[in-house]
């Protein structure tokens, strides 16, 4: 049987919050594993999670073909990772996500690789937010190209140093009152990113049905004011809720757009939240799940206290309340 060390995945965007452990997944697969990243020197601290040259840094920008084709060399998978979550000059939702995925296909298919395209369960041509709308380009770009690819569509992700949980336990630490937007009513799907990066690394391992396109989502659905009451939970403080109306959220985005920190919010993050972040019922009669792919899903009361403490008054020596 062929080992998996004769297998090379080129994992674009692998020096990120999902790519180090997707990386980390793949290593412990025995994958050789090449990151493209745009600045290689920057990925050093993804060496120590594989032996000694399983896992190699390589300069490429999605903006530049030429630097794609070449992280693709000799590689028989590729992985896109590659998204932001705010734009910033050159670095535009449609240049990244749809622009970017459509480059990175392209070399894909004229190596004769395999696939697997990360892309967001907020996907859609009509979304009200660019960032949903290139999502969808990039989905429809990376099937063209690719008709055998594996698109996978997380739910907004969790985990140690994530930009969501962390985030609002920053916030909660130096604010006396924690915003809704919109109330609070918008449903979430929170997953564990060790999670999605194990149906990413099954994927590679050739457990996904070609061409077609998996939503992940954790085990529950959450509101985001049940998300608030948790991360407090956790953290063990107690702060105010504050509804926030659309229509205030949108103005006050255009001056904290440019805030520094947990502070930060732009009219892109206040449209994403007008839509509900979860697992569609089709996705679910097809299998199309982590549970489809044999995952059993860790919520967020099971994951968020091992880092989340570090937010509380005395950290992880602070006495539990009774």
């Amino acid at each position: 049987m062929a080992s998996n060390l004769e297998t090379l995945v080129t994992v674009f965007g692998g020096s990120g919050f999902l790519g180090r452990n997707v990386v980390r997944a793949l290593a412990k697969r025995e994958y050789r594993i090449r990151v493209a990243v745009r600045r290689p020197e920057l990925a050093g601290h993804l060496q120590p999670l594989g032996r000694v040259g399983q896992i190699h840094a390589v300069q490429a920008n999605l903006r530049y073909p030429a630097s794609v084709e070449a992280a693709m060399r000799d590689s028989q998978v590729a992985i896109n990772l590659v998204g932001i979550l705010t734009e910033s000059g050159a670095q535009t939702f449609e240049a990244v996500q749809a622009t970017g995925a459509e480059t990175i296909a392209k070399a894909v298919s004229a190596t004769g690789a395999r696939m697997v395209h990360i892309s967001a369960i907020g996907a859609d041509e009509n979304s009200p937010s660019g960032y949903g709308r290139a999502k969808a380009s990039g989905e429809k770009a990376v099937l063209a190209a690719v008709p055998s690819a594996t698109i996978m569509r997380p739910s907004l992700l969790f985990g140690p140093e994530d930009q969501f949980t962390n985030r609002f336990a920053a916030l909660a630490r130096m604010s006396p009152f924690l915003p809704l937007i919109g109330g609070g009513e918008t449903r979430m799907q929170p997953a564990y990113v060790g999670d999605i990066a194990a149906a990413i690394a099954n994927a590679v391992d050739g457990k996904t049905m070609a061409g077609a396109t998996y939503e992940l989502g954790g085990p529950e659905v959450l509101t985001m004011r049940e998300i608030m009451e948790v991360i407090l939970g956790i953290t063990e403080r107690k702060r105010m809720l504050l509804s926030l109306p659309w229509g205030l959220a949108k103005f006050q985005a255009h001056f904290l757009q440019f805030a520094p920190g947990p502070l930060k919010l732009t009219p892109g993050q206040v449209a994403m939240l007008q839509s509900d972040n979860v697992v569609s019922d089709a996705a679910k009669a097809a299998g199309l799940t982590l549970e489809g792919l044999g995952i059993t899903p860790e919520s967020m009361q099971a994951i968020a206290p091992q880092y989340l403490w570090r937010f509380r008054a005395a950290g992880q020596f602070q006495r539990k309340s009774a």
